[in-house]
């Protein structure tokens, strides 16, 4: 099968980790993949196969000035897409994120090839810019698929836009040549892992909030927090104005979080909504107990409540700090967790999630082959 997957960048991000995975799991299998970005001024983030075939349409990911610049660009990646899909007449076309979706649904118009598109984000929280909204809502319903990580973000989307749609979740894969460190088991000190893009969307700023109300009954614990993001200053700020310094730790990205993590003793979920939640998957992957608020939409797929973490309702600060305050004071419910967090990595495994895409695939193509039968096409 011969496939087109389209995104912005290859930069570091939750859908652009998921994309490059996929592309290489597909190549492996012996697909033909191409995957076609806007522009290559960011490095790779992330490892992709060599069989992948990689096209930059060299148009500028950066913020446009005005509506000009903005209508300009979208139409130059139209105008490119479509090129490089007649050249390569992909069987399916996959696009991750609301801009390269709607540039690849105006570039296929007319070709006749099916075309999935994927939100990755909660699409009533995540607000697109200017005139995306209006566009997304205008030109989705011509997409022949639209999936979403969980059943929750598919509900939504439907409320939007009525196009089919399934819920595929992440593949959660840890690195089998990690060497991880062996977790610390002397009694001080305790790490708790935090990790996202330094923004609003993540609640790092309500992780602070609970940590300071129960810092000072364990001393001997800290926190470290992965990622880079526009926040960082106003965060150690507030960590600062907590009387929190030397306790909290911004630490930046990492390339190879999973070693981090595995050393660690907890790993917090803060966000105030999410896709899936990537992070909170790959820390229950390495064996860590887990909490997270239970935002709209993703770590209720992920965490079995009281099995193999916790979950705290959205925003609840104190109900984060209570939840903190139990695990970090009791080993035992540490340890219990601990034990079924690497479920997930069955639950969401690279094999089970290329199944779903290929019923999707194979749906898709039986429905557009409905679509144009001489009886169908009478009516």
């Amino acid at each position: 099968m011969r496939l087109m997957l389209v995104i912005s960048s290859l930069a570091r991000g939750g859908a652009e980790r998921v994309i490059s995975a996929l592309a290489s799991a597909w190549a492996k299998q012996g697909f033909e993949v191409t995957l076609v970005i806007f522009d290559d001024k960011e490095p790779r983030a992330y490892p992709i196969d060599a069989r992948v075939t990689v096209h930059a349409l060299k148009v500028s990911n950066a913020t446009s000035r005005n509506f000009l610049e903005a209508l300009n660009r979208t139409l130059r990646r139209v105008f490119l897409l479509r090129r490089i899909i007649r050249k390569s007449r992909p069987e399916i076309v996959i696009s991750f994120l609301s801009v390269p979706n709607i540039v690849t649904i105006l570039a296929t118009r007319g070709l006749g090839i099916p075309v999935i598109v994927s939100e990755r984000a909660n699409p009533r929280l995540d607000k697109v810019k200017r005139f995306w909204g209006p566009l997304r809502r205008l030109v989705y319903p011509a997409a022949d698929a639209i999936v979403c990580q969980t059943n929750a973000m598919v509900n939504l989307l439907q409320e939007m836009v009525k196009v089919p749609a399934r819920a595929i979740p992440n593949p959660v894969e840890v690195p089998q040549s990690a060497d991880f460190a062996r977790r610390a088991e002397e009694p001080e000190p305790r790490t708790i892992i935090a990790m996202g893009r330094l923004v609003p969307q993540k609640g790092f700023d309500m992780l602070l909030n609970a940590f300071s109300q129960i810092a000072s009954k364990h001393p001997e614990w800290c926190i470290k927090v992965l990622g880079e993001g526009p926040d960082k200053e106003k965060l150690e700020v507030q960590a600062k104005s907590l009387r929190l310094e030397g306790r909290v730790t911004f630490v930046g990205a990492v390339d190879d979080p999973f070693s981090v993590m595995h050393a660690a003793d907890l790993f917090v979920f803060s966000s105030r909504f999410e896709g899936f939640g990537n992070a909170l998957a790959e820390a229950m992957a390495c064996g860590l107990p887990v909490i997270s608020f239970d935002c709209p939409a993703g770590p209720s797929d992920i965490i079995r409540n009281g099995i193999d973490g916790l979950l705290v309702p959205p925003e609840d600060v104190p109900g984060l700090a209570a939840a903190m305050d139990r695990l970090m004071g009791d080993p035992t419910e540490r340890e219990r967790l601990a034990l079924r967090a690497p479920d997930v990595v069955g639950r969401f495994s690279m094999e089970r999630v290329l199944g779903l895409w290929q019923a999707l695939f194979n749906d898709v193509q039986r429905a557009r082959a409905q679509a144009h039968t001489p009886a169908q096409r009478a009516n």
